[in-house]
């Protein structure tokens, strides 16, 4: 009895603890980790998304960022920051060797950053697809935003307008005019550009009093690995131009081959990646399918219109599944020029063991094997005279040696019964000149 009364006591006196201390005296800290590798692209984003809203749902006292990027896209990085700001939660970059070009501009998002001792950071000069200088509006626009996510942190802003604009003098940094600046783990720390110089996440998480917190470790998933992939700009036009090609080859070729199938592995990748990523809805995939269906009706239709339609809508479905409308424009004349060019090579060099050319190209010749005589170019007839059997106006009929040869005259009237001379033989032309007018010269 004596017990049972003690467990009683010792029962009501953890309920006790437990409703004064509901949450705090049991809730284990969780950090996310989440790393940032490679390009910046627009998967990257799709997969940060995911990473964010799992945190939140979660609790999560902190997010660090691993950073290790040469740059990528500035619409995608954007797009990256904007996820950032909009986070409950203390959004911490931990740069890993580097975060240059679109990877500094995320860092500077955060609001932290901590560096290993051979990190670097900035670099951030906007360039084209040709790796050239960007025009002076998307230059000015990025510098911009270099500088408002500098001060949205409390970082001075010099230092990421001179990251992202050439003409800024920071010699001082080993960044002269005509060069893009970049800080290493030393400088960034002594402008407040950097919170920390670190070894490792551990050290990051002991500086920010996390030391004892669950650590989260947050990896694409297979999905999100191909939608990185197939969304990259510079993937995007190579899985058209295999597409077309190899649909183009398909419908040349008898039965269903290796070629059919990579056409449609490789449209059937680049929507699924944009549809993974959010780019691509289901009415580009709708339309796509409609514009196929068409354009096989018109091998059964005749007109052509049909098969113009289902092609606009085929178009027009890459157009709207794509992330950005001008660049899906470029990737579409890209992969129409190769299947174009393809197409001329197929009839060139393979047309006759391609079923469907034969019905597209002649391949009946006027060969000699076949009775067939070419034109001859009777030169041997200039020089000749010979009686006109029928008037010329200006054609007619002369006999020469006998023999009845359709001319021409040299742009003179000639009545039937004059003597005229062949003076030209231009293939089967022959022009002759009456022998009168001559002996009048």
């Amino acid at each position: 009895m004596k017990r049972m009364r003690i467990l009683s006591w010792l029962f009501l006196l953890m309920l006790s603890i437990a409703l004064a201390f509901p949450t705090q005296a049991f809730a284990e800290s969780k950090v996310y980790h989440v790393p940032i590798e490679n390009n910046v692209e627009k998967g990257l984003e799709a997969f940060l998304q995911r990473a964010f809203q799992d945190a939140e749902s979660h609790g999560a006292e902190a997010i660090v960022l691993e950073i290790h990027t040469p740059g990528g896209f500035t619409d995608a990085a954007d797009n990256i920051a904007k996820i950032i700001k909009q986070s409950d939660i203390p959004v911490i970059a931990f740069i890993n060797t580097k975060a240059h070009s679109a990877g500094a501009f995320i860092a500077l998002n955060a609001d932290k950053i901590y560096m290993t001792p051979d990190a670097t950071i900035g670099a951030a000069g906007v360039v084209d697809g040709a790796g050239n200088a960007a025009e002076l509006k998307a230059q000015s626009a990025w510098t911009a935003q270099m500088m408002a996510a500098a001060e949205s942190t409390g970082r001075d802003s010099q230092f990421a307008q001179a990251m992202a604009d050439p003409s800024i003098d920071m010699s001082e940094y080993r960044a002269p005019i005509g060069d893009y600046l970049t800080l290493s783990a030393t400088e960034a720390l002594a402008v407040d550009y950097s919170n920390g110089t670190v070894k490792n996440l551990q050290d990051v998480l002991a500086m920010e009093n996390l030391a004892g917190s669950k650590i989260i470790d947050m990896e694409p998933t297979i999905a999100e690995h191909i939608t990185r992939i197939v969304t990259n700009p510079i993937v995007i036009p190579i899985l058209l131009s295999i597409a077309s090609l190899g649909l183009v080859i398909e419908l040349y070729s008898p039965g269903f081959g290796v070629s059919g199938i990579m056409g449609l592995s490789a449209l059937g990748l680049f929507f699924f990646g944009h549809l993974i990523a959010g780019f691509a809805g289901y009415e580009s995939i709708l339309l796509l399918f409609i514009g196929i269906i068409l354009i096989i009706a018109e091998f059964f239709v005749p007109g052509g219109i049909v098969g113009i339609i289902g092609g606009a809508l085929v178009i027009l479905s890459l157009l709207l599944a794509g992330a950005n409308f001008v660049q899906m424009g470029y990737s579409i004349l890209i992969a129409m020029f190769i299947a174009v060019v393809g197409m001329v090579i197929l009839m060139k060099f393979f047309g006759k063991k391609l079923h469907m050319f034969n019905k597209l190209v002649l391949k009946d010749a006027t060969t000699t094997e076949e009775g067939y005589v070419s034109n001859v170019n009777r030169i041997e007839l200039i020089g000749k005279k010979g009686k006109t059997m029928t008037p010329f106006r200006p054609a007619g009929v002369v006999s020469v040696d006998g023999e009845r040869i359709d001319a021409v005259s040299d742009g003179s009237y000639i009545d039937a019964g004059k003597q005229v001379e062949i003076i030209k033989v231009e293939g089967s032309r022959i022009v002759v000149r009456a022998i009168e007018e001559m002996e009048e010269l």
